[in-house]
């Protein structure tokens, strides 16, 4: 396996500790005759151990082996396929060193590990090459992972070339992608030790659809239309989503996300104290083959919180142009996101219909750089009930109209009044009786 590692050029950076690299470090210890046989039982333990974990995390199943390759594969954000993801194959002289890496590739996914087994006297690997999972919940795993990992890993199953390997992998690339992009729909930021950010994602998203909030045909029709635009490479605008509280502004983003993941939308959430590092996000993102959605969640500002002059340069009035792969949404219970106050006015100017007040421009110039504003309020106590129908409707709720109307009128008075959210909250707890 170490002569087989060795060849690899374009691949060949990998982690000291990841798995490949410390079984190779296994076979080579093992031919040099000089070595202490529990000590090399306890290292391919160790790294089946890894594998196994990797395998729960992700949902790997048949050949534990393969699927890691495949994985390997996929994470890599090299030049190659990070060029693969962007245009796709092309004629050139790397893909000589790619079509050596693949073969080296081809080598390992077929790998005898007998030799091993044997002479250390075990069966692990064996058991890894042809392995059943435990039957377990989605929540517990990523399906995205799980899934493109396993198509990926069939198809190179079933390569009889080096041509037909290369092209099944730089076909996935520039479909899929390549790395955590690839695999994910949406992230959170993570600052490391050294200042660098890294993606975090998010397995466990609500797969939740539009479809799935009741009411707000208009509001969701336009977050549509800007975002098709948005993933079909048209103009679009960064979209602001102001309102009361529970009429489903976060879940409209989730569902937006999960509806259009497959044309290549992935979402990024941030939290307000990371603005200053918006600039380091964009920088990292703003050259991959998806659109981005920037997510910002119950956005506001208080008077002494200057944060936003960070989000406002992003958005509009920096020296950077912002790529065209990315917009920002935002949610928030402000239509003009920073807390106003009557000291505001107190510069104004009168002249006719028209007042010009500094404070008063600055705070508004936030939320007025969001091309689509979306408003969402309470509804009505009809279109309450409506929506309280039709959700109970969906969890097959058996009860008389006129009896849930009168028990969902009695939660809303001590849970927060008439929303989606309440509506929501009722009928779970309707289900939990």
């Amino acid at each position: 396996m170490e002569k087989i590692v060795a060849k690899l050029l374009i691949y060949g950076d990998l982690p000291e500790d990841s798995i490949l690299m410390e079984l190779s470090r296994v076979s080579r210890d093992l031919h040099s005759n000089n070595y202490s046989k529990e000590d090399l039982i306890s290292r391919c333990f160790k790294q089946v151990k890894r594998l196994l974990e990797l395998a729960t995390e992700c949902a790997f199943d048949n050949n534990l082996w393969q699927s890691y390759l495949t994985y390997l594969l996929i994470m890599d954000e090299n030049p190659f396929s990070l060029t693969c993801e962007k245009v796709g194959s092309r004629e050139g002289s790397v893909n000589h060193f790619a079509t050596s890496d693949f073969h080296a590739f081809r080598e390992l996914f077929n790998y005898d590990f007998s030799e091993i087994e044997n002479t250390l006297e075990i069966d692990c690997f064996s058991c890894i090459t042809n392995y059943k999972a435990i039957e377990k919940p989605e929540l517990m795993y990523n399906k995205n992972v799980s899934e493109k990992v396993g198509f990926l890993a069939g198809n190179l199953r079933k390569a009889d070339s080096d041509e037909a390997f290369f092209k099944g992998v730089t076909e996935f690339y520039k479909k899929i992608g390549v790395g955590a992009f690839g695999l994910n729909k949406a992230f959170r930021l993570r600052e490391q030790s050294d200042g660098k950010i890294e993606f975090v994602p998010i397995n466990n998203m609500d797969r939740v659809v539009l479809d799935d909030l009741v009411g707000y045909e208009i509001q969701k029709q336009k977050l549509i239309a800007n975002t098709r635009a948005f993933v079909e490479g048209k103009k679009a605008n960064n979209v602001l989503l102001f309102g009361d509280s529970g009429t489903g502004k976060s879940t409209s983003i989730k569902a937006i996300v999960n509806e259009f993941y497959g044309d290549g939308l992935r979402m990024i959430e941030i939290y307000k104290y990371q603005f200053r590092q918006l600039s380091q996000l964009i920088s990292q993102i703003k050259n991959r083959n998806y659109k981005f959605i920037i997510y910002m969640d119950d956005l506001s500002f208080e008077e002494d919180e200057s944060d936003y002059k960070f989000l406002k340069a992003v958005i509009e009035g920096g020296v950077e142009t912002k790529p065209d792969n990315i917009l920002i949404y935002a949610t928030s219970n402000r239509r003009h996101l920073i807390r106003e106050t009557w000291n505001d006015r107190r510069d104004v100017e009168q002249d006719g219909d028209i007042h010009r007040s500094d404070t008063m421009e600055e705070k508004l110039s936030l939320a007025n750089r969001f091309g689509v504003t979306i408003g969402y309020y309470k509804p009505s106590r009809q279109e309450y009930y409506t929506i309280v129908k039709e959700l109970a409707d969906r969890s097959g709720i058996d009860i008389t109209n006129e009896e849930l109307c009168l028990e969902a009128d009695r939660w809303e008075l001590n849970h927060g009044g008439v929303s989606g959210r309440t509506a929501q909250q009722f009928i779970n707890h309707l289900l939990g009786k």
